[in-house]
């Protein structure tokens, strides 16, 4: 089964650990660093989204002019847009990216970022209107003739969507989330399920949720299951620690010279969306797990989002990661606190270790298929 890779595609170089070094929106980084990952073995980068960020559908639809082989996931937010109109975006972008385009549905589980732009509906409530829009867009995709929709959130009639997708494929919708809501709209409509990094036995847990619930919306095969993480990496072990605990003190130092606040869209403390309630509550039992799972840089960003760090030689982070894999875990997703240069350390000394254990994984499940 193959294996595949998830960056990150920003316009500028800040993290966690430092402000930004480049402008705050600086097309040439964004080309730069989607560079490096098509150059490195990843692939796809993600347009992540932020009610104060740039609109990421324009930063892929410039991406996709300037490289010609990465493929392009574009996070969307269903507040933001009517889902005929996004279902029209989405198209348009597949058809000037030659068929590269995913498509990430974030529901949104901080009331406050939501209202920012204006969502004022509840969590539950948000959550049955993103699958409504979901449907949406697919039938847009899809559809042959105009159709009509009376549904709870979405009312219109005609629509038929004349640019479609590239030659008949479908974008892949990917999903994610850990509440009940969250298990129960992603497993149901998306090709591909995201979860934050957690020690495995909780990754397990979710992975069979994610199948229970897809096989109670009566499909046969479940999502594809993606998991995040933020990988530390050095020659020796030794140093890889060095590096962490120096990630760590400047998390730390960043937080304390912005008043103890990382990001306007997530809280240190208190969380209200559940995957970050869940990383808290695994930091809480302890700082490392498995092999080279450290919850610290979870703990010091209050859960907030991909926080969780894999913590080793690449030959270790490596073999961390085809556990997961051997877990079911088909996309990684991995985002380094140097955005730049851990993209390119990654793709170069992880990225084709993981992809020959998998190569193992299949020879030897052929040959006893074969046997």
């Amino acid at each position: 089964m193959p294996v595949e890779f998830l960056g990150i595609a920003t316009t500028n170089d800040a993290s966690e650990t430092r402000a930004a070094s480049t402008r705050s929106f600086d097309p040439a980084y964004l080309e730069r660093i989607v560079r490096a990952h098509e150059d490195n073995g990843w692939t796809r980068v993600l347009f992540a989204y932020g009610s104060s960020g740039p609109e990421p559908a324009a930063l892929a639809a410039y991406t996709a002019s300037r490289l010609q082989s990465i493929e392009l996931l574009l996070a969307h937010r269903p507040n933001v847009s009517y889902p005929t109109y996004a279902a029209k975006t989405f198209a348009t972008l597949d058809q000037l990216s030659g068929g590269r385009l995913s498509v990430h549905f974030i529901t949104g589980g901080n009331d406050h970022e939501q209202g920012r732009e204006g969502d004022t509906l509840t969590k539950d409530e948000r959550y049955a209107r993103t699958q409504e829009y979901i449907q949406v867009v697919k039938r847009a995709w899809t559809s042959t003739e105009a159709f009509d929709h009376h549904g709870r959130f979405y009312d219109f009639a005609d629509f038929h969507l004349d640019t479609k997708p590239v030659d008949g494929h479908v974008p892949t919708i990917s999903f994610g989330g850990s509440s009940d809501a969250a298990f129960r709209v992603g497993a149901a409509e998306a090709d591909i399920f995201a979860v934050w990094g957690e020690p495995l036995d909780r990754t397990q847990e979710q992975i069979d949720r994610v199948h229970a619930e897809a096989a109670a919306a009566g499909r046969a095969t479940p999502p594809r299951i993606h998991a995040a993480f933020r990988p530390i990496i050095a020659p020796t072990e030794e140093l890889a620690w060095e590096k962490a605990h120096r990630v760590l003190d400047a998390i730390e130092a960043r937080k304390a010279a912005l008043g103890g606040v990382l990001s306007t869209r997530h809280p240190v403390d208190g969380p209200e969306n559940a995957g970050s309630q869940r990383l808290l509550e695994i930091a809480a039992q302890g700082e490392r797990f498995d092999s080279v799972l450290w919850t610290a840089t979870a703990k010091a960003t209050g859960g907030a989002g991909n926080s969780n760090a894999l913590v080793g030689t690449p030959e270790q982070v490596a073999e961390a990661l085809l556990a997961y894999y051997d877990r079911g875990v088909r996309i990684i997703s991995a985002r380094g606190y140097d955005l730049l240069d851990d993209a390119v350390d990654f793709g170069r000394y992880v990225i084709p270790l993981v992809r020959e254990g998998v190569a193992a994984r299949d020879r030897e499940a052929a040959a006893g298929r074969a046997a």
